[in-house]
C-alpha cells in the first residue's frame, strides 16, 4: 500500500535514480499523475511537463476508450473504424477545446519544453487497463523523443503485458502488479482527486525551485 501520490513517486524515484541527466524529461499525466511525477523530478532534478490529451469514448460506453486526443494530434485503435466519423469528429473539436482551456489554464504564457531528443519519464497514478496510456504514448512518440520511460506505482498484469508490446515504450517501472487487481485507489490509503489549483500549484511550485 502506499500512504498517498506523493509517497508512490518518492518510491518511483528509487527506482529511476540512474536517469538523471540534462537530457531527462518528467512527463505527468493530469490530474492524478502530477503528484507523482513532481516527486520524480524533484528527485532526478528534471523538468516537470504534463501532456495534455484525454480519451475518446466509445458512443455507447464513455468510459471504454476508443482513441486519444491532444492539440495537434489524434490517435484511433482499430474498433474505431466501426464508428460513425462525425462522431469521431464532433469529439475531438469537443475534447480539443477542454484541452485547450486546460493548456491555458496549466501553463498561462509558457511553452511546454519540447520532446525531441529527450529521455522521458511517463508519469501517472497508476494504470487500470492500459488502453488509454496507450494512445497517449503514441502520441508523444510523435515528438520523436530519444528514450520513452513508463513509471507507474500499479497496475495489473494484463496491463503490463499489453503496455510491453507497444513500439512506443523503452522501459516499464511499475512497483506493484497484483495478481488480483482492484481499483487503482485500492492502493493507497489516501486518494483524493487532484483539483486543478493543486495541480497547477504542483507545477509552479516545480517551476519555481
Amino acid at each position: 500500500m502506499f500512504l498517498d501520490r506523493s509517497h508512490a513517486g518518492k518510491l518511483l524515484a528509487e527506482e529511476l535514480k540512474l536517469l538523471q541527466g540534462p537530457d531527462t524529461i518528467v512527463v505527468a499525466i493530469p490530474r492524478g499523475g502530477l503528484p507523482v511525477g513532481a516527486e520524480i523530478a524533484t528527485a532526478l532534478k528534471a523538468p516537470l511537463e504534463i501532456i495534455l490529451s484525454k480519451k475518446i469514448g466509445h458512443p455507447a460506453n464513455k468510459e471504454y476508450a476508443i482513441g486519444a486526443v491532444s492539440l495537434s494530434g489524434l490517435v484511433l485503435e482499430l474498433q474505431a473504424a466501426e464508428i460513425p466519423k462525425s462522431y469521431i469528429e464532433e469529439e475531438t473539436k469537443r475534447i480539443r477545446k477542454v484541452l485547450q482551456d486546460r493548456q491555458e489554464m496549466y501553463y498561462h504564457n509558457q511553452t511546454p519544453k519540447p520532446l525531441t531528443n529527450k529521455t522521458v519519464i511517463v508519469a501517472d497514478d497508476g494504470i487500470a487497463t492500459g488502453n488509454t496510456m496507450l494512445s497517449t504514448l503514441e502520441l508523444i512518440s510523435r515528438e520523436s523523443p530519444k528514450k520513452v520511460v513508463l513509471a507507474i506505482p500499479v497496475a495489473p498484469e494484463s496491463a503490463i503485458k499489453k503496455l510491453k508490446k507497444s513500439p512506443y515504450i523503452h522501459q516499464i517501472v511499475c512497483l506493484k502488479i497484483p495478481g488480483l487487481f482492484n481499483a487503482v485507489g485500492a492502493y493507497y490509503h489516501h486518494f483524493d482527486q487532484v483539483s486543478d489549483r493543486q495541480a497547477i500549484e504542483i507545477l509552479e511550485a516545480h517551476r519555481n525551485r
